[in-house]
Formats: structure tokens, sequence, C-alpha cells
């Protein structure tokens, strides 16, 4: 069972994520991710990339087309019942020209010796053809 340290510990992770890619320190990125992490963009037409040097190799691309700020918020720590550890956030992105893009972040974040990593991030870009209907 998570306890609250752990829950504060995976917010402050997915909050990380935000700071590290805005102020291009993405030599940080093994401080979110793993060298096993899948992190799937693709949904952002940027393919789907394995580990946190290949991550950070793809922030670094000068064809990368950054937002300039990253803002996380409504972040949903939860374990299902075999252990596997969740993290769904929104996240806004206010792109160069001033304009905004919002974000679903799906994570499974795991406890590693040094912390605890995202091991996968599927990245859901919100747009209004993909709204759901009312329940």
């Amino acid at each position: 069972m998570l306890s609250a340290d752990d829950i504060l510990q995976i917010q402050q992770l997915v909050n990380l994520y935000g700071h590290i890619i805005d102020e291009r320190q993405f030599s940080r990125a093994s401080e979110l991710f793993t060298e096993e992490t899948v992190y799937d963009v693709s949904d952002f037409d940027s393919g789907v990339h394995r580990g946190a040097a290949a991550i950070a190799a793809l922030w670094a691309d000068p064809e990368a087309k950054h937002p300039l700020a990253h803002h996380a918020t409504n972040i949903v720590v939860t374990e299902d019942p075999d252990g596997t550890v969740r993290a769904i956030s929104k996240g806004t992105g206010v792109r160069n020209n001033g304009t905004v893009g919002t974000v679903v972040y799906r994570d499974i974040v795991e406890r590693t010796a040094k912390g605890w990593r995202i091991t996968e991030r599927v990245a859901i870009r919100r747009r209004p053809e993909i709204v759901p209907a009312p329940s």
C-alpha cells in the first residue's frame, strides 16, 4: 500500500518533469525515467522512445518543438491490486505564439534505488474530436 509520503514523492516526480524540460536540462532525464522507460509521444507525431538517454536525445533534437512552459495539474496516484502504481495527470503547454495546448499523461511509476521513476509515459493530446460523451 502506498504511503502519503510515496504519493507526495510521485507527485513531485510528475511536477519535476515540467521544470526539467522547460529549463532545457535534458541531461537530467534520468531523474525522471529509467533506462527501460517507454515514452510514447506518438499522439504528438514524435514516436515511442525507450530509456532516459533516448528521451534526452529526443528532447535535445534541434528540430524538437517544445512549448515555452509545461504545467502539470490534477495529479492522481493509484495502486492496482497487482501493485502497479499509476499516476494520471493533466498538463497545459504554452506555445511560442501564446496559444495553449493540453495533454493527459498516463504514467506507470516504480520505486527504484534512486527514488520513484516513470517507467511508462503515454502522452495523449486533448482535442475536441476525442472529448468523451457525457455518461
